[in-house]
């Protein structure tokens, strides 16, 4: 218990350290310890990444699961750690639907017949679309979420506390430079000024050795990033590859609709009241009338009858 208590007051009494140490900072009374460039540009590089690879999971599960409401649903049973319930796509459903009507209007019917297969092919698409959403979900989305909440949260976590060690550090270097100051004042408190200026001095070996030892290991997980860019870069490819199927699975089903809708036998012509609509073609055996068959007409001039006179 003893343990705990002092533990804890260890604890606050750091804390508060650190935010005199930041708010000093923030009013431009304390110095700061800068960490070196290759760092900055490796955690720069890192926070980069981060941003973007949101960015492009929530972009790519948009297209993938365009309705907001399933993507929120598929979180939540995620979160739980539990099956999402199976659903149809549109494409499905459209399917059902065209079936179902080609059956009321009979499959003996062009129209229903034609109805049917069209409902069986979108049936085909929805669940070749299902599978592709399978697929690049395990070949793209999952590895970058994996890597959100495995490498970045360790390396945000891990910067959090070379941040502290920072403060810490520099609440050393400010109690050195105020006991260096006290040297050769009165004691106080029964500590003479090189008692404190050597505890001081203490503490500052033992921060600095803790600040060096977690920029060290923040570093190496920095630059870690770099493979996990050769990691996203195989799974971009995985997705291309997915996508490339899908979209030849959905060309071929398409194509070889069009043939088996193209067998159907063709309605005859449909009067339409409608003057916008172009007229039925004329057959090819019907021959257009020979010019003998037209009626001859002739045409007289007009006599002017102011030429001639009466006798």
């Amino acid at each position: 218990m003893d343990f705990n208590v002092k533990k804890i007051v260890k604890d606050a009494g750091a804390a508060i350290s650190r935010v005199v140490q930041l708010t000093e900072e923030k009013l431009g009374t304390s110095e700061k310890t800068e960490l070196d460039a290759h760092f900055e540009n490796l955690w720069e590089r890192a926070d980069t990444t981060k941003s973007w690879t949101e960015k492009l999971l929530r972009n790519t599960e948009a297209v993938l699961i365009p309705n907001p409401g399933n993507r929120i649903e598929d979180f939540v049973y995620q979160k739980i750690e539990k099956k999402r319930p199976s659903r149809l796509s549109n494409l499905e459903y459209l399917g059902l639907d065209m079936i179902e009507a080609g059956n009321v209007f009979g499959p003996g019917t062009t129209y229903g017949n034609a109805l049917i297969k069209v409902g069986l092919c979108e049936q085909k698409l929805g669940q070749t679309e299902r599978d592709f959403i399978g697929s690049a979900a395990i070949s793209y989305t999952q590895p970058l979420t994996k890597f959100l909440e495995g490498e970045m949260k360790t390396i945000s976590k891990e910067k959090s506390i070379l941040e502290n060690k920072r403060l810490d550090l520099d609440a050393c270097k400010n109690r050195v430079r105020k006991a260096r100051s006290l040297l050769g004042t009165q004691v106080k408190d029964g500590l003479s000024p090189e008692a404190v200026l050597d505890q001081a001095e203490r503490d500052l070996r033992v921060a600095q050795s803790e600040f060096d030892r977690q920029a060290e290991i923040t570093k190496l997980l920095l630059e870690g990033v770099s493979s996990s860019h050769a990691a996203h870069l195989r799974c971009l490819q995985e997705f291309v590859e997915t996508q490339a199927r899908f979209y030849a699975q959905c060309s071929s089903a398409m194509t070889e609709l069009q043939q088996e809708l193209s067998s159907i036998a063709k309605p005859g012509p449909v009067l339409r009241i409608n003057s916008e609509d172009m007229e039925p073609p004329v057959p090819n055996n019907t021959r257009a009338p020979s010019p003998s068959s037209f009626t001859s007409v002739s045409i007289m001039a007009p006599v002017d009858d102011s030429n001639f006179s009466v006798m």
